[in-house]
């Protein structure tokens, strides 16, 4: 399912989990949730700033049973409110990992669609996460990519940690440092994080 929330404005592309919020395993209630540190911050100075804010998240849990669509929705409505602002669109991909489905990370169709629709930018959107997913997502999609710290436990995860630094992709202690960085960033963002 997939929201929309249109000018050539840049934009970020977020992955939820472990991104903004610590993963506690399959969330489905919304007192699950709890902002990592800065996360508001930052995204309320990049909205202040201009950018669009889109929240791209894969949630398997809905395929396999452990809750329902209409939960993620809840639980998004309640990330929304954390945060104070409201995301440009959302994309939650249910799908369970190897089943075939349009959006899922590390597919760029959510990204890609996003762009054409909102004329965004592509030389100022930037694919945000903790995951190699995320990073593909990005990179397929023609965009910057940047890789954070597991929330949870504040660490990168090796895989993707390898898979950033073999394709020049930067790596960032926290999503609220990634934004940082990136509002602060003037030009084509793509140059070093462009794959071989």
């Amino acid at each position: 399912m997939c929201e929309d929330g249109g000018g050539s404005k840049p934009a970020f592309f977020l992955d939820r989990d472990d991104t903004l919020v610590p993963d506690a395993g399959y969330m489905s209630r919304p007192e699950q949730l709890s902002l990592l540190g800065g996360v508001r911050e930052a995204l309320l100075a990049a909205k202040a700033a201009g950018w669009r804010l889109y929240l791209l998240t894969n949630q398997s849990g809905i395929g396999r049973g452990y809750y329902t669509m209409a939960d993620a929705v809840v639980c998004n409505g309640r990330l929304e409110e954390l945060l104070g602002l409201r995301f440009d669109g959302i994309c939650i991909a249910p799908e369970k990992p190897g089943e075939p489905s349009r959006y899922r990370k590390p597919s760029p169709a959510f990204v890609l669609e996003r762009i054409a629709a909102d004329g965004l930018d592509p030389e100022r959107c930037v694919v945000v996460g903790d995951k190699t997913s995320d990073i593909e997502c990005g990179l397929a999609a023609g965009v910057a990519a940047a890789l954070v710290a597991r929330g949870s436990t504040r660490a990168l995860r090796p895989d993707a940690a390898a898979f950033a630094a073999s394709h020049g992709v930067e790596a960032f202690p926290s999503a609220a440092a990634a934004v940082a960085a990136f509002v602060g960033k003037r030009d084509d963002l793509r140059g070093a994080v462009r794959p071989d």
